[in-house]
């Protein structure tokens, strides 16, 4: 820190002192956002502030936001809607970084929770979304749908899937730029295709989200959008097209913030780790990837992977040391969850005994009071529980039954 800096913060001190002083009226707390990541730009601030209109941050409270380092912003379109929507100072710094320096600072700073992107009090659905289009963006959001050739109303899909090109591309100059550790999140987004055209067939578009991907669409189908490539993706379209859609359909990574802040409903595949799945959301349904135990010659059942810790593994090496290789959703299996997904969302689902007997085998082996969860409220694909029955410790459907 730099002499100058070290003055500012000296000078900032008296202000520590009087909101110590003005805290019988008004409890005045200073937090940095994350906004370097979109997943935490969305999805902890949105979380975080759903939590506090419960109450459950203190209601005598008036929390001041600052964006605490020199980083590019992950998305300028939503830079600008949490702009106008919650209480952002650029002096919050200094007096959070004087009030630190002083007895009581605690009662002063906005209480992130870890991992708190995740509603663990499951709050989102019970809660009004705390960001909106301004009239003029949403005119501007139509005029970008024409362009894409999707006409006023008409239904769409956006999918998305996670690869090792945006880490490495945006934070290339990062001091912690070796992102390998994330690479067993990565999937081939040419495994949606058959989705992608069983949605078209159903009268949707589909928009193939992402700021920088590896590949591009292996499809001529004018209704498969490649809208990651293809020149048109915009701060403001990301934010836009993952709001409106009438679902998301992903791999679980940064993106699929955007929806989960707008409240729509998510088809999540090649979730990794298991007790990572998202699960407070009706309309949160997930599958797996699965992992090859290399000495077994078998995929790992749920069960296996909890006890041995790996439900939880947030680093490629874990599982390199594990001895597992990690497989990625087929094609079918990703096919039948967006079957479902529209089905359900068309009130025509129909489950049977069997799959309600699968959901509750896969939620009695999942783990109890587990800090990542509250209420469980999302589904596991009814069509990969049928699949891989094995992964539930069975055998066969009639040693199960």
């Amino acid at each position: 820190m730099n002499i100058f800096k070290k003055i500012l913060i000296i000078l900032g001190i008296p202000a520590a002192f009087l909101i110590r002083a003005l805290r019988p009226l008004v409890v005045r707390r200073f937090g940095g956002l994350h906004y370097s990541r979109l997943g935490h730009f969305t999805a902890n601030t949105e979380v975080y502030l759903c939590e506090k209109d419960a109450g459950l941050h203190g209601r005598r409270t008036l929390d001041i936001f600052y964006y605490p380092y020199r980083a590019k912003f992950c998305n300028y379109q939503l830079k600008k809607m949490w702009d106008r929507s919650i209480f952002i100072s650029r002096f919050a710094s200094l007096i959070d970084k004087s009030s630190r320096l002083l007895p009581g600072s605690q009662s002063h700073i906005i209480p992130w929770r870890e991992a708190g992107d995740r509603d663990i009090h499951n709050l989102l659905t019970h809660t009004p979304v705390h960001l909106s289009f301004s009239e003029e963006e949403e005119c501007l959001g139509r005029e970008a749908l024409l362009k894409l050739g999707i006409g006023r109303g008409e239904p769409f899909v956006c999918v998305a899937a996670r690869d090792s090109v945006y880490l490495d591309t945006v934070f290339s100059n990062h001091s912690h730029n070796h992102w390998s550790y994330h690479d067993y999140r990565d999937c081939s987004i040419q495994n949606y295709l058959s989705a992608a055209k069983y949605l078209i067939e159903k009268g949707y578009y589909v928009i193939r989200m992402g700021a920088s991907v590896k590949e591009p669409l292996k499809t001529k189908n004018p209704k498969i959008i490649d809208y990651a490539v293809n020149g048109s993706r915009t701060d403001f379209l990301d934010i836009y097209l993952g709001a409106k859609c009438e679902f998301f359909l992903s791999a679980s990574f940064g993106i699929t913030g955007v929806p989960l802040i707008f409240r729509r409903p998510i088809a999540y595949v090649n979730q990794i780790p298991l007790e990572g799945v998202w699960t407070w959301n009706k309309n949160y349904i997930s599958i797996f990837k699965k992992l090859w135990w290399k000495k077994e010659q078998r995929f790992m059942t749920f069960k296996e992977i909890i006890d041995f810790g790996a439900g939880r593994f947030l680093f490629s090496q874990q599982y390199e040391q594990l001895g597992v290789d990690i497989i990625e959703n087929t094609p079918e299996e990703i096919e039948a969850l967006v079957v479902e997904m529209d089905e359900r969302l068309h009130g025509t689902w129909v489950t049977t005994e069997e799959d309600e007997q699968f959901q509750e085998q896969f939620w009695s082996i999942f783990p109890k009071n587990n800090d990542w969860h509250g209420e469980i409220s999302g589904r596991i694909g009814a069509d990969f529980l049928r699949r891989n029955k094995e992964l539930l410790g069975y055998k066969s459907c009639e040693s199960f039954c």
